[in-house]
């Protein structure tokens, strides 16, 4: 009795898929990442693959505005760091991140963000001179 069970699903798990077709089901292989596992079924544990998006990039940085405006500089230097990762081309963002950065006395990123604006902005930037003040202080 125990022979004939294992022998009926060994069977059925080989179907062809002719037969499987007959009755209306299909094989579908498995999805498989890079790494040849299966795809992380919790969307909140994948982990966002970045690309050149500038809406996005723009959308992070008004929310980014709101939490600053807020004094949740934490978050609003989070939000700025999201906008640079969408679009890196983006001054606002790093000269927000510059400033959350300095708020939260987090002197060297702060410091970063701000070199990384200038060399976006150039010269021509109205807050040009005010940036190489404050980079002057921070060193």
């Amino acid at each position: 009795m125990l022979l004939a069970a294992s022998l009926c699903a060994q069977e059925s798990a080989q179907e062809k898929p002719q037969e499987l077709k007959k009755r209306g089901e299909t094989t579908k292989p498995q999805e498989v990442d890079k790494d040849g596992l299966p795809p992380e079924e919790d969307k909140s544990l994948a982990v966002p693959v970045y690309g050149f998006n500038p809406l996005q990039a723009q959308k992070e940085i008004s929310v980014g505005n709101q939490y600053f405006k807020k004094g949740s500089f934490r978050a609003a230097a989070g939000r700025f760091e999201e906008a640079t990762k969408w679009n890196s081309g983006e001054p606002e963002a790093w000269l927000r991140l510059g400033e959350s950065q300095e708020k939260l006395h987090d002197l060297k990123a702060a410091a970063a963000a701000y070199k990384k604006y200038l060399e976006l902005a150039g010269t021509t930037s109205k807050t040009a001179d005010e940036i190489r003040k404050k980079l002057d202080r921070l060193k």
